[in-house]
Formats: structure tokens, C-alpha cells, sequence
């Protein structure tokens, strides 16, 4: 052999090598963006993996990592399918999704995961055909580190707006407590052993209440040029709405948004998100490393700005931090909170509508101290010293007879939290017209 054939043998085995190890490897993003990598296997399912036509990714679904699931410190969901249920905002014809190991403390090893169009609502059925899997750089195995998450490939699949997905991982191993979100307001279902596959349901036996992993679904959109974020604590999580009717202020909002729009209406065609976390506070963390719960402030960049094509933040933030606060809470304390999000938002140039905080009079938590320090924060935020635009949830839910309190029918009845006619009311009481435009110009 010639020594040019041999440094062109030698050529080519370095490349061959190069290759191989290019597809075997899947980037893995943490909170701050940084990256790892993470071997994966061959797939099962079909998979359509390159998108086939035009349009915008956007935001359909998404949700807040809340916390680290009791219960789950030991054994997590070691050797079980679970089949998260979300409800889109708009539709598309590709998909992808986020999924999070935020609060797990060893590696999460998922080697299957499926993505299809619920068979209808209150089923983990699938609809005939629509079964993909998931893929991760080209396999359908990841490993998320601890405080990771990752973002799947995209797969071919029409997916509706307004329509229940099931969204399925298979975790053969325990990568210890879970990452969940507790008030799904939804019914997922979990399986025993690996049933991502399955569209029939009916190994889905056992049904939860929560979403776990999976924290955003993205659709390649030609009905939608950009996602609205709601951030917020349970009136936005809808805490008391009834389950699986999506029947969440947000919901609400994006069904009228969409409406409007195919009646010829001249808005922004936008999808709506929801990060609302219930307890959640402008300025408080909750316990543990990482904190349950982090604070609006810390999960910011996260829950919002880290979204889909965002172009509109809505803010509805601040009960908590009068209610949950052992001293008299300080309204400056929380405004400025607020005005740090807002300047967060404005260096994307990203719009902010923040809302009025609504009355809590009845509560446990109330007193007439209270009450005057969430009136203080109403007038900054009315007197448009906060936000670029402002949704007056307070005018729109208080009893006109007695403003400290929620009126009666749309109060759920502990005083604090809408009814489903509540929740509707706020999202009527917000103007779509607020959505056009973008942050003012910085002086």
C-alpha cells in the first residue's frame, strides 16, 4: 500500500468515526442554556422527522415546573409510561416538545416517547393514525441530567387548535423525585411498563392529576405569528375551575382571540400560554435546591423569555406576596418586583399587560391592612407607572357593593379563587386590542 492510500484509509476512517459520533449524541439544555450530551438508541414508531411545510413555531401548551413530586424520591416513575394530557392553543402541522429533569437528582433516562391527538376529551385514547414517536437528534432515547431539560425533534403530525395531546415518555430506570406540575386542572394517566405505543388506551389504568416532565408544546403554525405568555400564581393556574373543561382565564382568553380573528377581526394572531404557578409570588421563592415554587422574579427568564417565539407577556402577580407575608407586606417592595419583570421584558423588546389585583375580602388571609396595601399597588398599576398596558381584573370581579370582595357569582367560594364564570369574566374583561404593539422605545 502507498502511503497516500494509507493517509486516504486513515482520512476516511477519521470520518467515518466523526459521523458516527455526531448522531449519537443529543445536546441537553439546562436552565442557564448550557449544554451536555447524551447517548441514544434506534426508534420503533414512525417518524416523519423533517417538518413539511411553512409557518411560525409558536407556543400551543406549556406549563411552570412547579416542584419535586413527593413520594417519588426513590423509585420516580421507574418502569412506567406516562401520558401527560394538554390542550392546545392553536394548531399546526409539526410538532415538538420540552421535557424537564429541573428537580430530579440522578440522570432521567426516557428511551421511549410518542406524541398523538387524543381519540376526544377525558380519554388517553389516541386518534386513529395520529400516533408519532418522538425523536431526540435522531433516536427516540435521551438522558436529561439533573437541573436539565430538553427539546425534542420536530415530527410531522397535524396537530388542532382547541384539542386535547397526549404526550408519553417511558422511564425504565428512577432518576429520583419527580418534576411536576400538582394543578393541572387535567387528567393525564400513567401506564405500568412501556406503553408509549399503545393508541388504544387501555393499559392507561391509573389516572393523576398532574403533569410530569413535560413542560411545553410547540407546533410549527400557519394560524399563529407569535405566543402570548401569562405569567401568575392559581388564578392563573385556575386552581378552581373544573377539570378538564379548560375552562382557566387563559383558556378562555385564546378561544375569544380566535375567534375574533376568524370573524375578520384585525388582532395579532397569537397562541396563549399559561405559566401560572399556584402560591406563586412576585418576590418569595419556596423551600428546597432548586426552590419549589421560585419566585416570579427568579423564573422569569425561565417561564417566560425562554418561550416559543414570544411576543406579548401578560403578568398577573401579587396576592400571594400581601397574603403569604407573616409582616405587613411592603407595596413598594412588590411593585418593584414588577418593574423589574417589565425591564426584563422591555431589553426583548417584548410588550407587558399587567393586571390589577383582584379583591380577597372573606378570605382567611384578610385584613383591612392587607386590602389597603393591594389598593396601593392597584393605583401604580392604573396609573400605568407599572406596565405598558393594564387588564383591570379588580373593576371586572369586584362586588360593586362591597369592592374589598369578589361578587358573589364570581366567586368560587372561598373567597380568593374565580368560579368557571369568574375565570370567564376575567378573560373577557381583557382588551385584545392591548395585544398589538411592542415595548416603547427606551429613551
Amino acid at each position: 500500500m502507498t502511503r497516500g492510500r494509507g493517509y486516504a484509509l486513515l482520512a476516511g476512517l477519521v470520518a467515518a468515526i466523526v459521523a458516527l459520533s455526531t448522531a449519537i449524541y443529543v445536546g441537553v439544555a439546562s436552565d442557564d442554556g448550557t449544554q451536555s450530551r447524551n447517548a441514544i438508541t434506534d426508534s420503533r414508531l414512525p417518524n416523519n422527522a423533517a417538518p413539511a411545510s411553512t409557518g411560525t413555531w409558536v407556543g400551543t401548551w406549556s406549563t411552570s415546573p412547579a416542584a419535586a413530586e413527593p413520594g417519588t424520591e426513590t423509585t420516580g416513575m421507574a418502569d412506567r409510561s406516562v401520558r401527560n394530557v394538554v390542550h392546545t392553543s392553536v394548531g399546526g402541522t409539526s410538532a415538538r416538545v420540552t421535557l424537564s429533569n429541573l428537580y430530579g437528582q440522578s440522570p432521567l433516562s426516557i428511551t421511549q416517547a410518542s406524541i398523538a391527538v387524543a381519540a376526544g376529551g377525558g380519554t388517553p385514547a389516541a386518534l386513529t393514525d395520529t400516533m408519532r414517536q418522538l425523536t431526540f437528534n435522531g433516536g427516540p432515547t435521551v438522558v436529561i441530567p439533573p437541573g436539565r431539560q430538553v427539546m425534542s425533534d420536530a415530527v410531522r403530525i397535524v396537530i388542532p387548535s382547541d384539542a386535547d395531546v397526549l404526550i408519553t415518555t417511558y422511564t425504565p430506570t428512577s432518576s429520583g423525585p419527580v418534576t411536576y406540575h400538582p394543578h393541572a386542572r387535567q387528567i393525564s394517566y400513567v401506564a405500568q411498563g412501556d406503553h408509549t405505543a399503545d393508541a388504544t388506551g387501555a393499559p392507561y389504568t391509573e389516572q393523576s392529576m398532574y403533569w410530569r416532565y413535560l413542560t411545553a408544546l410547540d407546533v410549527l403554525s400557519n394560524e399563529s405569528e407569535g405566543t402570548v405568555v401569562v405569567l401568575g400564581d392559581s388564578l392563573t393556574d385556575g386552581i378552581t375551575s373544573t377539570a378538564g373543561a379548560n375552562n382557566r382565564w387563559t383558556d378562555v382568553l385564546s378561544d375569544r382571540l380566535r375567534a375574533e380573528i376568524s370573524a375578520g377581526r384585525d388582532l395579532p394572531r397569537y397562541s396563549v400560554v399559561n405559566q401560572g404557578i399556584s402560591g406563586n409570588r412576585v418576590l418569595t421563592d419556596g423551600l428546597g435546591r432548586p426552590a419549589d415554587n421560585p419566585s416570579g422574579l427568579n423564573r422569569f427568564a425561565r417561564d417566560v423569555l425562554e418561550r416559543t417565539n414570544v411576543k406579548v407577556v401578560v403578568i398577573d402577580l401579587g396576592v400571594n406576596d400581601i397574603l403569604r407575608n407573616p409582616r405587613l407586606a411592603d407595596p413598594n417592595a412588590i411593585l418593584g418586583g414588577l418593574r423589574t419583570m417589565v425591564g426584563q421584558a422591555h431589553a426583548r423588546g417584548l410588550k407587558v399587560v399587567g393586571a390589577t389585583l383582584m379583591p380577597f375580602g372573606g378570605h382567611r388571609g384578610y385584613s383591612d391592612a392587607r386590602e389597603a396595601v393591594r389598593q396601593q399597588i392597584n393605583a401604580e398599576i392604573r396609573a400605568g407607572r407599572v406596565f405598558d398596558a393594564v387588564v383591570d381584573f379588580d373593576k371586572a370581579l369586584r362586588d360593586p357593593y362591597d369592592p374589598r370582595r369578589l361578587r358573589s357569582d364570581y366567586d368560587s367560594g372561598d373567597h380568593l379563587h374565580p368560579s368557571d364564570k369568574g375565570y370567564a369574566r376575567m378573560a373577557e374583561a381583557f382588551d385584545l386590542e392591548s395585544l398589538k404593539g411592542s415595548a416603547p422605545a427606551e429613551l
